[in-house]
C-alpha cells in the first residue's frame, strides 16, 4: 500500500491506523516521488490526499489507473463536494473519502478493499462457477423478465409445434430457439436453421420446399428442401418478416397440414416438425399493412416469446461480462480476469443497441487488444470511449424522473453502497430510498 499526503501528520495518522492489517505501507509526502514509486512496487491500494502540489490526487488516480486499472485508489480532500466524488468515482476511485478522517470506517473500507483483491485474484474460475449456475441452455441470465421467459419455455417445450420469438436484434432469438428444440420431444432430431432475409426470392421456394428433375431450368436432379430436411426435429426460421409474401401461404400450408409438395411434384410429403419463426420486426403491424399475412401472423403467434433489450436486464451485464471475458479469454489463450472498475462503470451507462450480440463483440475485441489480467476503458472501441454516456435526454423528463435517473446513476458509481450515494447526494437514505421508488 501507498500512502501520499503532502501532511506528514495526516500520513502518519493513516500508517500507524492500518499497520496491522499484514500489507507492507510506504508514506510519500511528494505526489510526483509517489507515482514513481507506485511504478515500481505495483501496491494493491493507494491513499492520496486530493490536493496536493506538483501532481493532484485527480491526476495521480489517472495516471495509477493507467499503468494499472488493477490498483484500488482512495481519495481523501478536506473539502468535501458531491461533483467531485462523482468525478472521482467515474474515473475509477475506489472510494472518496472526507477529513478528518474516521479510523474505523477507514479500517472497514480498507479491509474490504483487499477481501475484494483477493476474490479477484480467484475471480475467473469464480466467475466461470457463476455463470455456470446461472446458464438455461446456453443462455446466461438471472434477469426476473427471463427466469419468466424460462418457466413459459418449460411448459411449452413438450407441446409446441410452432413458436414465434420476437425481440431486437442481438438479443439472442436462436439461443431460445436452440433451447426449445433442445428441451422438446425432437431434441435428437435436426435443428435447421434458416436466415429468411438471406436467400433471394427466386431461389427460395427451391431451398424450403425442395423441386423434382426437370421443374424447372437448371433442376438438373431432385432436391429436398429445408422443410425435409429438418423432418423428426426443429426448423428455425429466422427473420420471417423478410420472407416473400408469395410464399407465406405455402408456409401456413406447411404449419396446418404438416405437409409439403416439391416443386414440380404432385406428390405430397407428411413431415413431423417444429416451426420456430423469429423477427424483430412488429409482425401485427405489418399485418395491418397487408405486408405480412395476418392468418400467418395468427397461425405462428399462437405462442410468442417476446425477448427484452439489454437496457431491461441491466442487471445481466456484470453476469455476461464475466461470462464473456471467461470465453474469450480461453479462447484466445490470455490469462484475462476481469474488468477494471472504470471500464465495468462505462459498460453499465452504455445503452447497447445493438445487446447481447454487441456486448459479446465487444469483450471479443478488449480481449485481444488486453495486454494485461484487466480489461481497461482503452481496450474498448472508440464509440463507447467517446461517448458521453452519462447523457440522458431531460427535455422529455419531469423533475421526479430527472431525480430517480440520477439516484439510480449515483448509485451504479458507488456499486450500490446506499449510504455512500446518499452522502454524495447529498440526502439521508431514506430521501434516497424515496428518490428511487418515485
Amino acid at each position: 500500500m501507498v500512502i501520499v499526503d503532502d501532511d506528514e501528520a495526516v500520513a502518519q495518522l493513516l500508517h500507524d491506523s492500518l499497520k496491522d492489517l499484514g500489507i507492507e505501507i510506504i508514506t510519500c509526502g511528494d505526489s510526483q516521488l509517489a507515482l514513481e514509486i507506485i511504478t515500481v512496487k505495483r501496491p494493491q491500494i493507494v491513499i492520496a490526499d486530493l490536493h496536493m502540489p506538483n501532481i493532484s490526487g485527480m491526476e495521480l488516480l489517472d495516471k495509477t489507473l493507467n499503468f494499472d486499472p488493477a490498483i484500488e485508489v482512495f481519495l481523501l480532500t478536506g473539502d468535501y463536494s458531491p461533483r467531485g466524488a462523482v468525478e472521482a468515482i467515474q474515473k475509477g476511485a475506489a472510494d472518496y473519502l472526507t477529513k478528518p478522517i474516521s479510523v474505523i470506517e477507514l479500517r472497514a473500507r480498507i479491509t474490504k478493499a483487499l477481501q475484494q483483491i483477493a476474490m479477484n485474484h480467484s475471480r475467473p474460475e469464480a466467475a466461470r462457477e457463476l455463470a455456470s449456475s446461472c446458464e438455461f441452455h446456453g443462455i446466461v441470465t438471472r434477469s426476473p423478465k427471463m427466469l419468466e421467459i424460462f418457466s413459459v419455455m418449460r411448459r411449452i417445450a413438450p407441446h409446441f409445434r410452432s413458436v414465434l420469438v420476437t425481440g431486437r436484434s442481438g438479443t439472442g432469438k436462436e439461443l431460445v430457439a436452440r433451447a426449445l428444440h433442445l428441451l422438446s420431444p425432437v431434441s435428437d432430431g435436426p435443428f435447421v436453421v434458416c436466415n429468411c432475409a438471406g436467400v433471394p426470392e427466386t431461389l427460395a421456394e427451391s431451398e424450403w420446399f425442395g423441386h423434382v428433375k426437370g421443374a424447372f431450368t437448371g433442376a438438373v436432379s431432385d432436391k429436398s428442401g429445408l422443410f425435409e430436411h429438418a423432418h423428426g426435429g426443429t426448423v428455425f426460421l429466422d427473420e420471417i418478416g423478410e420472407m416473400p409474401f408469395s410464399l407465406q401461404a405455402k408456409l401456413l400450408r406447411v404449419l396446418q397440414t404438416h405437409e409439403i409438395q416439391r416443386i414440380g411434384s404432385l406428390a405430397v410429403r407428411k413431415l413431423d416438425l417444429r416451426v420456430i419463426a423469429a423477427t424483430n420486426r412488429n409482425l401485427h403491424h405489418e399485418a395491418s399493412q397487408h405486408r405480412f399475412r395476418e392468418d400467418l401472423f395468427y397461425r405462428l403467434n399462437a405462442v410468442g416469446i417476446e425477448l427484452p433489450p439489454l437496457t431491461e436486464r441491466k442487471e445481466d451485464l456484470p453476469l455476461l461480462e464475466s461470462h464473456f471475458v471467461a470465453k474469450f479469454a480461453a479462447e484466445y489463450g490470455k490469462n484475462i480476469r476481469g474488468i477494471s472498475r472504470r471500464a465495468q462503470r462505462l459498460l453499465s451507462s452504455y445503452h447497447w443497441p445493438g445487446n447481447i450480440r454487441q456486448l459479446a463483440n465487444v469483450i471479443a475485441n478488449a480481449c485481444l487488444m488486453a495486454d494485461g489480467p484487466l480489461i481497461d476503458i482503452r481496450h474498448l472501441p472508440l464509440e463507447l470511449r467517446s461517448v458521453d454516456q452519462g447523457q440522458v435526454s431531460l427535455a422529455s423528463m419531469s423533475l421526479a424522473q430527472i431525480q430517480r435517473e440520477h439516484a439510480r446513476r449515483v448509485l451504479e458509481m458507488v456499486g450500490g453502497n446506499k449510504l455512500r450515494a446518499a452522502e454524495i447526494l447529498g440526502v439521508s437514505r431514506s430521501t434516497l430510498y424515496n428518490l428511487l421508488a418515485s
